[in-house]
């Protein structure tokens, strides 16, 4: 990451996102405390699937197409998948966070727990659990894309191997 002076903002721009973090996470605390139930994951399997929903949803606005509305005023975005913070200030600060899976991830976390806060726990798990089920699936695409690359290029090695036999006998002399 470039520090902020090779950047086109000022450190007040980070600091005003910084503030509405942190805003966000005490109105988040606050209205915990208004809530009957737990207002936040407790579990380990909770934290599990949360973690994992704040992946998935890190991962679908930082990425996906269907995040590229939200990104549009923010990044440019190359056909070969490039994306870049675009403008200056607090419009470049947006892309940078918007390009950022980390980063995107602590908002995604906020949000999350924020649903739990104001949906209750029964019904921000149903978000949950899709969210986690959707980066399940984004890794078990990219194991199964790796293990069918390494399957072809194995394969393709041992029909190399097989031609390259079979070129050898028919150009060895015959026996005599």
């Amino acid at each position: 990451m470039d520090p902020v002076s090779a950047t086109p903002t000022r450190g007040r721009d980070y600091a005003l996102v910084t503030a509405v973090y942190a805003a966000g996470t005490a109105g988040v605390a606050a209205l915990s405390g208004r809530r009957r139930s737990e207002p936040a994951p407790t579990s380990a399997g909770e934290l599990a699937l949360y973690g994992a929903a704040t992946a998935g949803l890190a991962r679908l606005l930082a990425k996906e197409k269907v995040g590229a509305w939200l990104r549009a005023p923010f990044v440019d975005e190359s056909p070969e998948g490039e994306r870049r913070p675009r403008g200056r200030g607090l419009r470049y600060v947006a892309g940078e966070l918007l390009t950022c899976t980390r980063c995107l991830g602590s908002w995604s976390a906020l949000t999350l727990v924020g649903a739990r806060g104001v949906l209750g726990p029964r019904r921000a798990r149903v978000i949950v659990t899709l969210l986690a089920l959707s980066a399940a699936n984004t890794a078990l695409q990219a194991l199964l894309t790796e293990f069918q690359a390494r399957s072809n290029k194995e394969a393709s090695a041992a029909e190399r191997e097989e031609h390259l036999s079979q070129a050898v006998a028919r150009a060895a002399p015959a026996p005599a």
